[in-house]
């Protein structure tokens, strides 16, 4: 049996003056950059560590190098536990996952729905090429930039008209962190008959620089591409009737700094032990590298129960060929959700090996090789997710 290792144990310092604070990591990508480990968890192959400003640069700096975004997250000061509590439950949530799979007969099954199959032929190529296009000629979206808030605060704006004229509730907020200057965009449509129960849709919204000598970053594909998905899925949902669960969007600040803002919002999520039924991350869906209309499905620190809802969404509704593979602790906002015990799904571009390899970079703009028909595809997988378990019944069986 696979024990949790802990080597040792370091004083949480608050990143008001920041000394060091606590994130997780894989264990390889941590000692790779020569991290000291506090405690890691051979199972789920996550470790504990305390990083300092300059590590947390290296982490960032080197992040594309192994094929990350983010690559670690920055534990939020509501929710600093002992690392045993945290990877303990990262491994019992593995656990489950695996119990899940071995589960005879598991396979979901799911009836089109012509109202649905109505809403996913409205999905604009068009919408999606505009929308990046003009989140891209930012030349920055990053969070620690120094107008890091500008291009929030025009989408905000977009958001509020957009929603002007909605004939049910509909709420707009920036979610301001303590880990980043950067806000948080946070649209909530309520639901008619379950309230409580929430299914999250997320896209962070921050872009990053990290080659040599830095410059511009339009994050065109990184993450203008997700954001842009969620934009127009909600441009359709306002003409469907209200769900009866409450949907959530949430376009995340800081991501490519640790995850700052969904690893703060989904802490107090817990901690005020909100229903979120279901969570869906969109990162990256323009760079069709493994092949047009071919999708990764990203299989760890992801709800078994989840991949298999779009599998039969997919067989039901998309006819996209998907693979599996695995992008490693960090990724991207999904992981500050499973971590939190929420059911997660990130279906990608491609695979790891065949993704954009412009990311993170002055590159990372409109061209050729993009693909907004490839990039569709997430925006349908959104809708029929907010359409489908929105209005159902259906969540995790543990």
């Amino acid at each position: 049996m696979n024990k949790l290792l802990v080597i040792g144990m370091v004083l949480f310092v608050s990143s008001a003056s920041w000394a060091a604070r606590p994130i997780l990591a894989e264990t390889s990508f941590l000692r790779a950059l020569k991290i000291p480990i506090i405690a890691e968890e051979p199972t789920s192959h996550v470790a504990y560590a305390y990083v300092t400003s300059e590590m947390e640069d290296r982490l960032i700096d080197n992040s594309h190098l192994f094929g990350k975004c983010a690559g670690f997250e920055v534990l939020p000061e509501l929710q600093v536990q002992s690392p045993e509590q945290l990877l303990t439950t990262l491994k019992s949530l593995q656990a489950k996952n695996e119990d899940y799979d071995r589960a005879p007969m598991r396979a979901l099954q799911m009836t089109a729905d012509p109202q649905i199959e109505s809403a996913l032929q409205q999905v604009s190529e068009q919408n999606l090429r505009a929308t990046v296009e003009w989140l891209s000629s930012y030349p920055t979206r990053a969070s620690r930039d120094a107008k890091a808030n500008d291009p929030v605060t025009a989408f905000k704006d977009r958001l509020q008209q957009m929603t002007a004229f909605t004939g049910y509730p509909v709420s707009i907020e920036l979610i301001d962190h303590r880990g980043t200057k950067q806000k948080s965009i946070h649209l909530t449509i309520s639901g008619k008959g379950r309230p409580n129960e929430i299914i999250v849709f997320g896209a962070h919204f921050d872009s990053i620089n990290n080659q040599w000598g830095g410059g511009n970053a339009p994050g065109a594909d990184d993450n203008a591409s997700g954001s842009a998905n969620l934009l127009e899925t909600l441009r359709i949902l306002l003409a469907q009737p209200q769900p009866q669960r409450t949907l959530e969007f949430f376009w995340y600040a800081g991501e490519e700094s640790g995850l700052i803002g969904s690893s703060e919002i989904a802490a107090q999520y817990k901690t005020q032990k909100k229903d979120v039924v279901a969570v869906l991350q969109l990162d990256m869906t323009l760079y069709p590298g493994t092949a047009p209309f071919t999708l990764g499905s990203m299989t760890d620190f992801t709800s078994a129960w989840m991949r298999d809802y779009l599998r039969a969404m997919n067989d039901t509704y998309i006819k996209a060929n998907i693979v599996e593979d695995k992008c490693g602790y960090g990724c991207s906002d999904h992981a500050s959700w499973y971590r939190n015990s929420y059911a997660t799904l990130m279906p990608f571009e491609a695979t790891m090996r065949t993704m954009n390899p412009n990311i993170h970079s002055s590159q990372d703009t409109l061209n050729q090789k993009l693909n907004f028909a490839h990039s569709a595809m997430f925006t349908k997988i959104a809708l029929v997710m907010a359409m489908d378990l929105g209005n159902s019944a259906a969540r995790q069986p543990y």
